[in-house]
């Protein structure tokens, strides 16, 4: 299957529409169109529905390996450049927002002591696009984060041979409204709290879908937050709008520590092949700080 047919697919699904997927690609709706015939052509099946547009069951079962067929693909054209090109003295860093952090900050700042032309530039991303972003070469270090147990690794979305490298664990605390029955507690489980209403902000705070992963269905859920300002989760759940479950450290005063299940924050780098001598010193700053 031609890549770039996949891409074209993949937009018009997302976009559900033909001419928004054109505008996105910078091609003619003609083109989309020419495309979209010639992925179904070869493949011998429909999979698309036009009105409204809309995967087939086909397109469906298409639509689920598409993803990572494409970050591989990028990722191997990221591998073959970086293998032809001299080191840089230059370091894209991108991190989930609670994965940046004070000690980052701190690391980042050793590095430039050290070597003042340094070009370092930062950006906060969801957790699975900082994935992404470094399988297909566009950082050369990644930060994520995550609830895992104590020393047990983050699952990370499967783009391809990466290297990781654990560099931050701290605890974890619900943050209440103020007046909460249960705020002053020493500690609370989440099995207390399954029926409790929820932020839905996977940006920001712990992603509703791992506190399901560890005690199962529940946690109602409550509005939804698409940014990455962790100030607008603490914000929204001290005003009653939900609870939200972050690192200790960007709780604050007044929220609980999580005392069961036995889970951290991990923070994790992650890189691939040889991402350069920058990228491996602020590794080493920030896992020698732990």
């Amino acid at each position: 299957m031609d890549p770039h047919l996949l891409r074209t697919f993949t937009a018009v699904v997302r976009l559900a529409s033909f001419s928004a997927a054109a505008r996105e690609l910078g091609y003619t709706q003609s083109a989309v169109s020419q495309h979209i015939a010639a992925l179904e052509s070869d493949l011998g099946v429909e999979l698309l529905g036009r009105r409204p547009v809309a995967p087939t069951e086909a397109g469906s079962r298409l639509l689920e390996h598409a993803g990572p067929l494409l970050l591989r693909i990028g990722a191997a054209r990221a591998e073959v450049v970086r293998a032809a090109r001299s080191p840089a003295t230059r370091l894209v860093l991108g991190a989930s927002p609670l994965a940046f952090g004070d000690r980052t900050a701190v690391a980042l700042a050793e590095i430039r002591a050290a070597a003042p032309r340094t070009d370092v530039t930062v950006r906060l991303l969801e957790r699975a696009a900082v994935v992404a972003a470094v399988a297909c070469g566009d950082l050369d270090l990644g930060l994520v984060d995550g609830a895992a147990a104590p020393s047990d690794p983050l699952r990370l979305p499967d783009a391809g041979p990466l290297h990781t490298a654990g560099v931050g664990e701290e605890p974890l605390a619900v943050v209440l409204p103020a007046g909460h029955p249960l705020a002053g507690r020493d500690g609370l489980r989440l099995t207390d709290l399954i029926d409790a209403l929820w932020l839905d902000a996977p940006g920001a705070a712990i992603p509703l879908a791992e506190l399901r992963a560890a005690c199962g269905n529940g946690f109602r859920t409550g509005p939804r937050y698409d940014g990455t300002d962790v100030r607008a989760v603490l914000a929204l759940a001290r005003a009653g709008h939900g609870l939200a479950l972050l690192p200790a450290s960007a709780a604050g005063a007044g929220a609980v520590p999580l005392s069961a299940p036995r889970l951290v924050h991990r923070t994790e780098a992650l890189h691939r092949g040889d991402p350069g001598r920058t990228a491996v010193l602020l590794t080493e700053l920030l896992s020698a700080s732990r």
